[in-house]
């Protein structure tokens, strides 16, 4: 994914190793330059974005111009964490896609009220994960205009 020709840097929080894993040969299969990184619960998806702990370092933990968000992780799940994204002046306008398992009503429900800007149900295909990565690049990277910290990963 490039936001108006560069390449920027998303942050998937997912526990599970094989969606990581999936996820990452997705966003390679549709030849996306992109700078993937993971966290596996919202501790560190928080941590990473405030640049504490292990992701002290700025430059080796850049900022998000997406992130994707599982809803069910152990530690911090991904509704506590979005709630915390969302109200937090320096990180709210970093947006969010929920990428979950969770078709109900009641998490889609939530989400939203929280702030999230899209919720998407994972897909059981390999082939439909790719067209979903290509899809997210084109709105959140081509068509959509974001605020000019997120564009530059700043």
């Amino acid at each position: 994914m490039k936001l108006h020709g560069e390449p920027i840097t998303i942050l998937m929080a997912d526990d599970d190793a094989d969606d990581r894993r999936l996820t990452k040969d997705a966003l390679e299969e549709s030849r996306l330059a992109n700078d993937l990184r993971f966290v596996e619960n919202g501790e560190e998806l928080l941590a990473y974005l405030r640049h504490q702990d292990k992701y002290a370092d700025a430059e080796s933990s850049p900022r998000p111009g997406l992130i994707l968000l599982d809803l069910n992780m152990p530690r911090m799940d991904g509704r506590t964490a979005l709630k915390e994204i969302k109200a937090d002046p320096e990180l709210r306008q970093i947006p969010v896609t929920v990428l979950t398992t969770s078709k109900a009503d009641e998490d889609i429900f939530r989400s939203y009220d929280l702030g999230v800007n899209s919720y998407i149900v994972k897909p059981v295909t390999f082939e439909a994960l790719v067209d979903i990565l290509q899809t997210l690049e084109k709105y959140w990277f081509e068509i959509v205009e974001l605020p000019p910290g997120v564009r530059k990963g700043e």
